[in-house]
């Protein structure tokens, strides 16, 4: 699973430890250093029609833990055949207190885009991922009992947004109907004290969630998540079409060339960045692409009904028609940077302000710094879910 260390085998009955060599990820196809191509696939046998997983927990340098991370990879039904041809086996890690038999809180972690949740369990003893942060942080008891779990919901685009989309999968559906019972199922947990937190995309991301089945969480955090998307997008449309200018304002082109080798300097973030959030928002299958794009590439001007599908995802939109599943929520907590370079505290601050009219709880916090290099505010964040929670 991990790549390059030493980690051991748990089985679940006897918990017993076995040293084994934990070999790269099998979830991900490479060639030459590369990803395939879209829509290649590997060959893979059938998805088992039972339960969608074939492995038992691993853990993940147990040397480095006083609690316990474990990673475990399953067969997803529900991203069997996606449109992209990304794999349906995936990884999930999952970090317990060293003393956990008892059920606990759940705590989801999402990462952004173009990240995936491995990027956490960084063990370096220079910049430890967000695994060992809390692990450290709970030693100190600076961080509460719970289990934190780490998806991987990464698209040959760069991601999901953890929704379920005709252009990219089923990530939403994937998250709620087998990520989360495929860890209760293996880990005593309390369904009752759910709690899902992300930064950037992933905050998105878990606002979406919160949105989607009211109740199914109980506390939720976004950190610098995409919102107002006028303010967040507006120069990121401007910097894919410039992008796009080497391909002749063709999108399709630009995919072809992305994939063969992805680039993200330059403009090639931006464009890169566009075209997933469009085939996440705006998915049409009568497309060439099975997507609309919300603007003009050669003037930069919107267009629909590709930008008002973008509109209609965003949590500033989508308060105004149905707000019931933050007013479920017991604790909602919403963080940005005063400095953010997509101006998400401006977006932020627009959300909170329609919160308070609509008399729903919630916490809203910025901090002196910009969109990225958020490790202690996310691991602030993620204890204050958690200590929700408990």
């Amino acid at each position: 699973m991990i790549t390059g260390s030493a980690g051991a085998f748990c089985t679940s009955a006897s918990r017993r430890v076995m040293q084994l060599r934990v070999k790269n990820s099998p979830s991900w196809v490479w060639r030459r250093g590369r990803p395939f191509p879209m829509g290649t696939r590997k060959p893979r046998a059938k998805p088992m029609k039972s339960k969608p997983h074939q492995s038992e927990p691993r853990l993940v340098e147990p040397h480095a833990f006083r609690g316990r991370l474990e990673a475990l990879s399953l067969d997803s039904e529900l991203l069997a055949q996606n449109p992209l041809g990304d794999p349906s086996q995936r990884d999930v890690a999952v970090w317990s207190p060293a003393e956990s038999s008892n059920p606990l809180p759940l705590v989801l972690v999402l990462a952004g885009f173009t990240g995936r949740g491995q990027k956490y369990l960084d063990t370096h003893p220079w910049h430890p991922g967000l695994a060992l942060r809390l692990d450290r942080a709970h030693a100190n008891g600076e961080f509460p009992a719970c289990r934190v779990a780490f998806p991987d919901c990464f698209t040959a685009l760069g991601g999901s947004q953890y929704l379920d989309s005709s252009a990219v999968g089923k990530y939403q559906s994937h998250l709620f109907d087998e990520i989360v019972p495929f860890i209760e199922e293996r880990w005593p947990c309390i369904p009752s004290a759910r709690g899902v937190v992300g930064k950037s995309s992933g905050g998105f991301g878990a606002l979406r969630l919160a949105l989607a089945r009211p109740g199914y969480f109980s506390a939720v955090g976004s950190l610098s998540g995409d919102c107002g998307f006028e303010l967040a997008y507006g120069a990121e449309l401007l910097s894919a079409c410039r992008g796009l200018i080497p391909w002749g304002g063709d999108a399709e082109r630009f995919l072809k060339a992305f994939h063969q080798r992805p680039d993200l300097s330059g403009d090639g973030h931006a464009v890169i960045d566009v075209l997933a959030m469009s085939a996440c928002y705006a998915p049409n299958p009568e497309a060439p692409l099975g997507f609309d794009l919300p603007m003009d590439p050669h003037t930069g001007e919107r267009q629909n009904p590709g930008w008002d599908r973008w509109l209609e995802n965003d949590p500033l939109t989508m308060i105004e028609q149905d707000a019931t599943g933050f007013a479920a929520l017991n604790y909602l907590d919403l963080v940005a940077g005063t400095k953010d370079e997509f101006h998400l505290q401006f977006s932020l601050r627009r959300l909170c302000a329609r919160l308070k009219e609509l008399n729903i709880s919630h916490q809203h916090t910025e901090f002196d710094g910009g969109h990225f290099g958020t490790d202690e505010e996310l691991l602030g964040l993620t204890g204050r879910v958690a200590k929700a929670l408990a």
